[in-house]
């Protein structure tokens, strides 16, 4: 009995040491870092600036095993997608990828929707149901002049031969400052004129603007993406397992045949798989998520963007402030 006792204590004692270990790793050698404790139940009340607004807290067991995911996601956010990506969302079944959908998704933004977001300068405080299309794009803030930070693509970074560069994502709000605390080495502080810079940068390469909702993120917008078709595992949930990770910006794109060289270019560049040519370019509308990628691309100017209320409503904060 004695010896089973002495065991017993080594292994919990091992186990402690494991879970200290890897919670000085997290905290990156400190016993608790200001983000942390922000992110902790009732952390948000307690550091909540005048006036910003709380999140709506999970109840039960889930109000504490949300920040423990969330603070995973956000402290090791290339692993977590690359697990998500490679190991779970293959051995899902459908209605396991649509719920996994409605926790975590992306609304597609024009560029110019995408730029107003960087430059805002007005407080937002709505619930954003009626924008999203999803249950738990809730409580979506956006402080005037919001904090901006560029942070590694976990995307890219699951993929063997990902797009470079591979700094594109860019966390804004209340989770800026966990990223710098935590991940000092992935990611930087961005001034607006840096973070329109980065933008532009992105539309010319051909890639999506969209912005991310994650429920473990306090059930709100925290990070603005620039995606590649090929890295994207949003746009791979919707291409290859046909689940709605992203919604519509919105718009549909337009084209004017008789302007139209059908060079292809369109179809090669669209994300979504949403345009053909034979003869002129075609629109496949089911497909067409609005992102304006092949406006741009499109050397004759065959191509624009149409509102399209059949796609949904678009995430324009200039139409939002109140």
């Amino acid at each position: 009995m004695a010896t089973a006792a002495i065991v017993l204590v080594c292994v919990v004692f091992v186990l402690l040491a494991l879970v200290a270990g890897v919670w000085l790793v997290g905290e990156r050698g400190h016993l608790l870092l200001p983000s942390t404790a922000r992110s902790l139940p009732g952390g948000a009340r307690r550091s909540r600036g005048e006036g910003e607004t709380p999140s709506r807290q999970p109840a039960g067991r889930r109000r504490y095993l949300d920040p423990l995911e969330g603070y995973v996601y956000g402290r090791w956010t290339n692993q977590y997608i690359r697990v998500l990506m490679h190991k779970i969302v293959p051995r899902l079944s459908d209605q396991g990828r649509q719920r996994l959908a409605d926790k975590y998704h992306g609304k597609v933004l024009t560029h110019e929707q995408a730029k107003a977001i960087v430059q805002l300068d007005t407080p937002i405080r709505r619930d954003l149901e009626q924008i999203i299309p999803y249950p738990m794009a809730r409580d979506f803030i956006l402080n005037a002049s919001p904090e901006i930070a560029a942070y590694e693509c976990a995307c890219r970074h699951a993929r063997e031969n990902p797009c470079s560069p591979t700094q594109v994502c860019m966390v804004m709000g209340n989770s800026v400052q966990f990223i710098l605390e935590h991940n000092p080495h992935n990611s930087r502080r961005l001034t607006q004129e840096e973070a329109l810079e980065l933008l532009k940068a992105e539309h010319e390469r051909g890639h999506v603007h969209s912005a991310w909702f994650k429920d473990v993120i306090g059930n709100r917008f925290y990070a603005l993406c620039n995606c590649c078709k090929c890295c994207c595992g949003g746009i791979e949930m919707m291409t290859k397992y046909g689940v709605g990770m992203v919604a519509s910006s919105g718009y549909v794109a337009v084209i004017e045949s008789e302007l139209c060289n059908a060079c292809g270019l369109c179809e090669q560049v669209c994300p979504f798989d949403a345009l053909k040519v034979n003869g002129c370019a075609t629109l496949v509308w089911a497909k067409c998520m609005g992102c304006g990628v092949c406006v741009d691309q499109c050397m004759t100017g065959a191509i624009s963007l149409g509102r399209d209320e059949d796609k949904g409503v678009p995430l324009d904060v200039r139409e939002l402030v109140n």
